[in-house]
């Protein structure tokens, strides 16, 4: 289990986390969500004692990462891809962090496979693709064949299969019962593949609940609707329903309405119907209307 306990991390006057407390728990994907400059990074570079925290804790089984004695066997962690050396191959890479941590040579060829990078066992990282880049730095997290991950933005720079394939792994992974904590920007993929959410928004905790939780706390149900005259149609609307939101090509988007109560309307009207559906926010769309007040980084248009 990995553990956040009112942690907090201060630079002079600004806290880059504060206060922040939620568990990663085995055996389910934790989605690790915010804007940019939310404290992600941050929180996870004191999880790995690569940062120290201005006060509270981060523990790995009960106990902070330095004091951990087979780290790699305990937590797997990808942070930055392309801190690498370039003049390396991808085996001699993976060979020297596992004989400095005592394990077997014979994970080598298992991670590499485990990963696709088999075939470029051999080459040097220079000319590796980000992608390639990214596999890597998951061979990394693996090769100690730990109880908990922790993975930063692990689909980045791969290609549409790789996303599946890492999608996959994760579930996977959770599935032995593994703690898995992943942080991503990108919505549609934690949709998919995580159990659990946790998010936060200048460094401080806006939501630990289930995916399905959070949809349903913070997601709209809107009704789809198109008639056969679009006139009538938005007539009809801007009557009964003003909050009622055009999406293009006559339809419009009802917020919070019951469909057989639109269609029993239009009935009486004698608007014909062609569309009546009902819709949910995306994740996106939820993650974006929970953390609208926590974006520190908000662009202008000219």
């Amino acid at each position: 289990m990995i553990e956040i306990r009112d942690l907090t991390k201060a630079y002079g006057e600004r806290r880059a986390v504060d206060g922040l407390t939620f568990r990663v728990e085995p055996g389910r994907v934790t989605g690790f969500l915010g804007p940019n400059g939310a404290g992600k990074s941050t929180t996870l570079r004191m999880a790995l004692g690569l940062d120290r925290p201005t006060s509270g804790a981060a523990l790995v089984d009960g106990m902070p990462y330095e004091r951990l004695t087979e780290p790699l066997r305990r937590v797997g962690a990808l942070l930055d891809a392309q801190a690498v050396h370039g003049g390396r191959t991808a085996a001699g890479h993976l060979r020297w962090i596992a004989a400095s941590h005592g394990l077997p040579a014979r994970r080598i060829d298992e991670v590499l496979a485990a990963v696709g990078l088999s075939d470029a066992a051999g080459r040097r990282i220079r000319t590796f693709s980000l992608g390639m880049r990214q596999r890597l730095g998951i061979a990394v997290a693996l090769l100690g064949d730990p109880a908990a991950l922790l993975l930063d933005e692990p689909v980045n720079g791969l290609d549409a299969e790789g996303i599946r394939w890492i999608r996959t792994l994760l579930r996977g992974l959770a599935d032995e019962g593994r703690a898995v904590l992943v942080s991503s920007h990108l919505m549609a993929e934690m949709a998919q593949t995580a159990d659990h959410l946790v998010v936060i928004g200048r460094g401080r905790l806006l939501a630990d609940t289930s995916t399905a939780g959070f949809l349903a706390d913070h997601g709209r149900r809107r009704v789809r609707v198109r008639a056969v005259d679009p006139a009538a149609l938005a007539a009809l609307l801007a009557e009964a329903h003003p909050e009622a939101v055009p999406v293009g090509d006559g339809a419009y988007d009802v917020p919070d309405a019951e469909p057989g109560e639109l269609g029993a309307l239009a009935a009486s009207r004698r608007v014909v119907l062609i569309e009546l559906s009902v819709t949910h926010d995306s994740l996106e769309d939820a993650f974006m209307r929970m953390t609208a007040d926590a974006v520190e980084y908000r662009a202008v248009a000219a």
